[in-house]
């Protein structure tokens, strides 16, 4: 980029993803491009489309429609090729890929164009066979690598040799301004309550998260069978990808323990924040670790007592016994014990645990917080970029 004249124009972003449907990864390009823009710089979104764009160009920012999304080794070839001629048209100065295939595609035709090159690590992926690692291994080889966790960071390090200095830890960010127990007005929770057929006084344990097996619906059905408690309700939140299988191993389950009444899969839910308001307590049972476990932090985020499975970023997030509370991961004894203890909580300790963990929350997991350490980076990159030049010269 030592041809480029930064200084003279606003820098140019671009992050590619696979696409902007919903999720982690897709939120946090939305916000950060937002957050650019709001900076006065300029921000560019490369995918294969989806709903989100519509906030995205709201707010200021670009997309282009690439299939981004592809493994197709012909598709990968042509993006990388568009890709360097965009990057080149557009003077980008950065570009921030969030994921594998659009990683290869990306840092190939970043470097043909002196573009600096980030990445951001959002999980352990599978390792398995060689190829596989070799596969995962783009993400590690940013001039930036920014970690979603410090757990991913260790995660990066070790498996695939990068140098520490070029890691930069940053916890993804909620809207606490939505996710804020004082903006939920009463319509909204009568709705979802009417809806859920809830019964007044009862307690309700909720598990939000997509129905697949390693976020342990499972496990807790079977901690649920061990309280032996008809005056609870157990709500399961997520929609499924998969075909049903699991979803009718889930049912199978409830039968089994004869907790119909007691256990119910409700489905998607398009107003989390309302959700989260109507539980008594919000539960992560994943088995495999969490690269964040952005549940965790939006309970805490509405004032509920969160109880997660102790491994991975979920140590980050909950302090034990202040905020929340650790279990061993599929430990059914463990997560029955502690969901009595949550529920056995009186006014006054249920309320001190909701201002700490809101505090906690907000202080340390925004989306503003998240934003402001990515521009950081940005800007990071590009006083090296310049100071290289400088040198150069």
């Amino acid at each position: 980029m030592a041809d480029r004249e930064v200084t003279s124009r606003p820098p140019v972003v671009m992050q590619v993803l696979p696409a902007l449907v919903t999720g982690g990864v897709e939120r946090g390009a939305v916000d950060v491009a937002i957050a650019l823009v709001d900076a006065g710089w300029r921000a560019i979104v490369v995918s294969s489309g989806g709903p989100m764009t519509r906030e995205l160009k709201r707010g200021g920012a670009e997309h282009i429609e690439m299939p981004v999304h592809s493994k197709n080794p012909i598709v990968m070839r042509a993006n990388a090729d568009r890709l360097a001629a965009l990057i080149g048209e557009n003077e980008v100065d950065i570009v921030h890929a969030r994921s594998r295939a659009p990683a290869w595609c990306t840092r190939n035709a970043a470097r043909r164009r002196g573009a600096r090159f980030v990445t951001t690590f959002h999980a352990t992926y599978n390792l398995g066979l060689p190829l596989k690692r070799l596969y995962n291994s783009v993400m590690a080889s940013g001039d930036r690598v920014i970690a979603i966790s410090h757990f991913i960071a260790r995660h990066a390090i070790q498996n695939y040799r990068i140098d520490s200095e070029r890691i930069r830890v940053i916890h993804r960010g909620i809207d606490v301004e939505k996710f804020d127990p004082a903006q939920i007005n009463p319509e909204r929770l009568i709705k979802l309550s009417t809806e859920w057929r809830l019964r007044d006084g009862v307690p309700v344990i909720m598990l939000p998260g997509r129905l697949t097996r390693w976020k342990g619906q499972h496990v807790l059905i079977e901690a649920i069978a061990r309280l032996q408690r008809n005056d609870i309700c157990c709500l399961l939140v997520g929609g499924e990808k998969s075909r049903g299988a699991y979803r009718r191993d889930l049912e199978a389950l409830i039968g089994r323990h004869s907790l119909g009444g007691i256990v119910h899969l409700v489905g998607e839910c398009n107003d989390m924040p309302a959700a989260l308001m109507l539980a008594d307590v919000v539960v992560s049972a994943s088995t495999d670790p969490e690269g964040f476990g952005r549940v965790i932090v939006e309970g805490q985020a509405m004032g509920r007592p969160v109880i997660a499975a102790d491994h991975g970023a979920s140590r980050e997030l909950i302090i034990p016994d202040e905020t929340g509370w650790l279990t061993r991961p599929g430990d059914r004894a463990a997560l029955a014990a502690a969901l009595e203890t949550a529920i056995a909580l009186d006014t006054d300790a249920r309320e001190a645990l909701a201002a700490r963990a809101i505090a906690r929350a907000r202080e340390h997991f925004s989306k503003q917080a998240m934003c402001r350490a990515t521009l950081e980076v940005y800007r990071e990159v590009i006083e090296e970029t310049m100071a290289d030049s400088e040198a150069a010269a």
